[in-house]
């Protein structure tokens, strides 16, 4: 029962997510590009600020380190479904080429499958055991939802990362930034790429798209990338 209300507002953001999806797909879209974009906007002013901060002034922010390996786990975590959803991750595919055309689909699907597990597993581990794996049954230790939800009822706080004096007045908090707020982007993020890896799947099954990954196709933009540097 620890579990069920973090599960609901998961549940909650994917299906929000596929019904926006399907009434607004660029609006969407460019909301998950605007996402990227700002996380990486961010991570690239406080390292850059930070620099002129600590060889310019001999000062800095303490915190800025942990905070850029938070944002930059979550343009990971947030990232790999938008890379799903887009085709746009780099992957290996010179076995799968050589798979007879009545085979090809079936080991692409097989692909989807796999990466959704990967989700699924990460996400909630505790389902193994009802195949006989050997895996811990404890709540907490089941995966990323069981994880988060001990940090957010624990409410420990980040090594280095803390918030504005003024806010710790203002608001009553606690010094530090709490780990269950930059750990939130590890259950959503894996939430994302499993409906994702479902999309993917019943695109493959349709004959919309190949596979996940990017392919031969990469190769050609790189390719073209290359030539108009070059021009």
């Amino acid at each position: 029962m620890e579990l069920l209300w973090p599960t609901l507002a998961l549940l909650a953001l994917v299906v929000i997510v596929f019904a926006a999806e399907r009434r607004y797909p660029e609006l969407v879209s460019r909301i998950e590009e605007n996402i990227l974009a700002t996380l990486l906007a961010i991570i690239t002013f406080v390292s850059f600020t930070q620099v002129i901060a600590r060889y310019g002034f001999n000062t800095g922010w303490s915190g800025a380190l942990e905070f850029t390996r938070v944002m930059f786990a979550w343009m990971i975590l947030f990232g790999m479904s938008y890379g799903i959803k887009h085709g746009v991750h780099l992957g290996v595919d010179a076995f799968v080429r050589l798979l007879p055309s009545n085979l090809f689909r079936p080991a692409a699907l097989f692909a989807a499958v796999c990466v959704f597990l990967y989700a699924f597993v990460l996400l909630y581990a505790g389902w193994l055991a009802l195949l006989g794996v050997d895996v811990s049954t404890n709540w907490r230790q089941t995966g990323a939802i069981g994880y988060w939800t001990f940090m957010f009822d624990r409410g420990t706080g980040l090594d280095d990362l803390k918030y504005p004096l003024w806010m710790q007045e203002t608001f009553g908090l606690q010094d530090r930034v709490q780990r269950w707020i930059a750990y939130i982007m590890l259950p959503a993020g894996l939430a994302l790429l499993a409906l994702r890896a479902v999309q993917g799947f019943v695109a493959i099954l349709r004959g919309e798209r190949e596979m996940l990954i990017a392919s031969h196709e990469a190769e050609d933009l790189v390719s073209e990338a290359r030539k108009t540097a070059v021009d």
